[in-house]
């Protein structure tokens, strides 16, 4: 019979992570993993970004045409379904009458985030941000390739400690403080 021992309130209470998942997101040995998604997401980003940057409609001379069309197309179908009504009230209220910061802010973001996953800086950030920037897009009405976009920065986010191994984040982490301890094996079981 297994005794379970009573903790008192607020005491810590550490659950282990399972053999699978302690591979995944904790082990060194998995970063190869991350690295092929992190490229992938990461070219993605970048590609799209230049198309972007590159184009007089979203940060040159027309630099806003570009993303309030797309809004104001998105606004149409807020009654149909395909966008929640209070993301029309923010698309009309904040997004379409800023849409020249929103053009950059898109154009530029998508860059950043490209290039931060392409080497491998602060990983995890990158990811969310990315992320961001697929339900933005999804709560616009645009499925494209946001879902799986969407899906590939969640686990890089929950991978981020390994997920920027083989790239700057094998450095920059550790300067920045992140805490980080190796542990050997022979400690996990102490």
């Amino acid at each position: 019979m297994v005794k379970i021992e009573k903790k008192k309130f607020g005491e810590e209470i550490i659950v282990e992570e399972n053999p699978f998942s302690r591979f995944m997101f904790m082990n060194t040995r998995s970063a190869w993993i991350w690295l092929i998604l992190r490229l992938y997401l990461g070219y993605g980003w970048f590609m799209a970004g230049i198309g972007k940057v590159t184009s007089d409609a979203w940060t040159g001379e027309n630099a806003g045409t570009a993303v309030k069309n797309y809004l104001e197309g998105a606004l149409a179908r807020v009654g149909e379904g395909d966008v929640p009504a209070w993301y029309g009230w923010f698309l009309e209220h904040v997004a379409i009458p800023n849409a020249t910061v929103f053009s950059y802010l898109v154009a530029w973001g998508e860059v950043l985030v490209g290039i931060g996953l392409i080497v491998g800086f602060l990983t995890g950030i990158c990811a969310f941000f990315g992320a961001f920037m697929n339900i933005s897009f999804l709560l616009a009405g645009t499925v494209s390739t946001n879902p799986v976009m969407f899906i590939i920065a969640v686990l890089l986010m929950m991978a981020w400690k390994v997920a920027g191994w083989y790239g700057l984040d094998r450095w920059a982490l550790s300067i920045l403080g992140t805490p980080w301890s190796v542990v050997q094996k022979k400690d996990r079981a102490a």
